[in-house]
């Protein structure tokens, strides 16, 4: 698979996210979940994706037990900061919580240092000076080598930058979440950050297989999510039915065009989609290689506008702790 610069790092093209693997989208198979792990790197994909709380450490402790014999093959990502405290999510980027959850997440994953550490989300209730200090002080120790930030303002961003480089920004984007082109993009090109986008296919939404929401089981994170629900879901459906059409004039998938969109916004972005199959981790590769014609790639870029897509991006709970521009 091609490469790219992410910061200091060089990474694949596509990196991948492993949340699913433990959470959010249903039940995964653990067997599959090797296969998908291991499929990955052969394929090519050598930028990793996980965090602290992503299945309250599970995640974490299935890519240590499955490829901790191919440790030096992949370029290993994790977060810190998204704590469940009596079955509750809460934001703690105090000192001693990173220095704790760092420790932890080392023992699960099988490893001395994690190449890139980010902040999962801003702890408003602590200067972010202060958690990045934190951080700064694992590098020293060789614990990290490098330090990210995930849904971030460029506010924040420059601030963090001042007490201590920061390597990459990790936000969500895609053609229907375009949050970090106000701002955020400037702040990281202009300090030399790379740019990670999570969920560059929607949530599985733009590759089109999400039309009934009985389909997904109760428990599914986009069941509370409002642009899956029923007042908002046949609006945005219907805006892909243009996407569909550039996709099949292009010979691909629409998930594939959804990530050429991103992949050809910068040179360097990095998408991490996310996923618990094999098949898709090989679909979802071979985008890279693309050449999508450059008319379709700005079609597609215009179908998803701000007043276009209906619905927040995450239920008002969820909201309510992203760092978001003015």
């Amino acid at each position: 698979m091609q490469t790219r610069q992410l910061g200091p790092l060089r990474v694949s093209a596509l990196g991948l996210g492993c949340m699913s693997m433990s959470q959010s989208y249903g039940v995964a198979d653990r067997t599959e979940s090797e296969r998908c792990l291991h499929r990955a790197l052969d394929c090519g994909y050598s930028f990793l994706d996980t965090a602290s709380v992503y299945g309250l450490g599970h995640n974490e402790t299935l890519i240590g037990e499955v490829l901790g014999s191919r440790r030096q093959q992949f370029v290993l990502a994790s977060k810190c900061g998204i704590v469940n405290r009596d079955d509750k999510r809460a934001v703690d980027c105090t000192p001693a919580n990173i220095r704790n959850t760092l420790d932890a997440s080392l023992r699960r994953l099988r490893t001395d240092m994690i190449d890139l550490y980010y902040l999962h989300r801003r702890d408003f209730n602590v200067p972010i000076e202060e958690s990045v200090g934190a951080l700064a002080q694992a590098v020293q120790a060789g614990k990290i080598r490098y330090i990210g930030l995930s849904e971030c303002s460029s506010v924040t961003i420059r601030r963090a930058h001042r007490e201590h480089p920061i390597c990459a920004v990790q936000s969500e984007y895609s053609l229907w979440t375009r949050d970090p082109e106000y701002k955020v993009f400037d702040s990281c090109r202009k300090l030399g950050i790379g740019f990670v986008s999570f969920s560059p296919l929607g949530r599985a939404f733009l590759a089109g297989v999400i039309r009934d929401m009985s389909m997904l089981e109760d428990d599914d994170m986009r069941q509370t999510m409002p642009r899956f629900q029923q007042d908002n879901l046949p609006h945005n459906l219907r805006l892909l039915d243009e996407l569909a059409a550039i996709a099949r004039t292009n010979h691909c998938t629409m998930a594939q065009l959804a990530l050429a969109w991103v992949l050809a916004q910068d040179p360097n972005f990095v998408p991490i989609p996310g996923t618990k199959h094999v098949r898709y981790v090989e679909e979802n590769a071979a985008a890279v290689d693309l050449h999508i014609d450059p008319v379709g790639l700005r079609r597609a870029g215009e179908i998803f506008t701000e007043t276009d897509v209906r619905g927040d991006r995450y239920a008002k709970s969820h909201m309510i702790s992203l760092d978001p521009d003015d």
